[in-house]
């Protein structure tokens, strides 16, 4: 078992030694970590809480027409330089918009220092659409709002942290089992950690550079592709889902106008969630004349036999 230990440690420094030789790699790394630091400027979420609850839902996702906000739009930027392709729908982003209350709640979570790294990656992020069982779009802003601290690396892939840990640490088994997503994000990122503090050429690093040598070095067999697959299938969503939205929407557009109040918004939501198809028409019909009062347009074929029972 020593000597595997030291065979692993020797692989790992003679690796390290050899890597980036003409400085390119530092130089990537660099301008990552500056799009970085520009974000944290815009969004000092970290640094002053207060402009949590001041976030702007346009800054995540614009209306007429659809685009992108700059928050998930400098996020993108980022992570692009990192070699991160986009995600395949802005469905979440849209998404992240209409509950904007619940995305203020966890990025109080996410900046919260008190907060170990599993419980921020463990935090209900699934209620914000099409976060996906990964929550890899929740691992990147808990990494925007951590990297200087030293805990966390931007490696948003569980299996990808598993893989690197088994090529480079000797570390003791550890039933990973029954840990929860977040539990075993923070354990295999802390060895990780632990080996590049460990070996003094590595000590230095950012974990900006180190990832990118982590990935050059020791490349998982299904990189990118078959994440971009997966993030097709997490963005799939149902007609249902995209009714839900396009009423969220309409619910959004009444509230931003004074129609609806905040109370009125929740009541309208659940009202609709409990309702069949055709009484959900009703209700979008409703509140569609309470939008524009100045067109009176037919109302659905169902309304209109209520009212003749009556």
């Amino acid at each position: 078992m020593v000597t595997l230990k030291m065979s692993k440690n020797n692989l790992l420094f003679e690796k390290a030694r050899d890597y980036d030789k003409d400085g390119s790699i530092r130089r990537e790394a660099d301008k990552t970590l500056a799009a970085l630091k520009d974000f944290r400027q815009k969004f000092p979420f970290a640094e002053n809480l207060r402009t949590i609850e001041w976030l702007d839902p346009d800054k995540l996702f614009k209306l007429n027409p659809d685009e992108v906000g700059e928050f998930f739009n400098l996020m993108e930027t980022i992570f692009k330089l990192f070699g991160y392709s986009s995600l395949s729908s802005s469905n979440v982003y849209r998404n992240a918009r209409l509950q904007i209350s619940d995305l203020k709640n966890l990025l109080r979570i996410a900046v919260d220092n008190r907060k170990s790294l599993a419980q921020k990656v463990d935090a209900p992020w699934q209620k914000i659409g099409g976060i996906g069982e990964d929550k890899q779009l929740a691992k990147k802003i808990i990494f925007c709002f951590n990297y200087e601290n030293g805990t966390v690396l931007p490696i948003f892939s569980n299996h990808h942290l598993r893989h690197f840990v088994n090529r480079m640490v000797d570390a003791p088994f550890v039933q990973a089992k029954y840990f929860s997503l977040g539990q075993e994000y923070e354990h295999y990122t802390a060895e990780l950690l632990k080996a590049k503090n460990n070996l003094t050429l590595t000590r230095s690093w950012d974990v900006i550079y180190f990832t990118r040598f982590l990935y050059r070095t020791y490349p998982p067999p299904d990189n990118e592709p078959v994440a971009s697959e997966k993030r097709k299938i997490e963005n799939v969503v149902t007609e249902e889902q995209l009714d839900m939205q396009g009423f969220m929407r309409l619910l959004g557009e009444l509230q931003r106008r004074g129609k609806i109040t905040g109370e009125q918004f929740r009541e309208k939501r659940q009202l609709w969630m409990q309702q069949q198809p055709n009484d959900r028409d009703v209700l979008i019909w409703q509140l569609k004349q309470l939008l524009n009062t100045e067109t009176n347009p037919n109302p659905p074929r169902n309304q209109q036999l209520q009212r003749r029972k009556m």
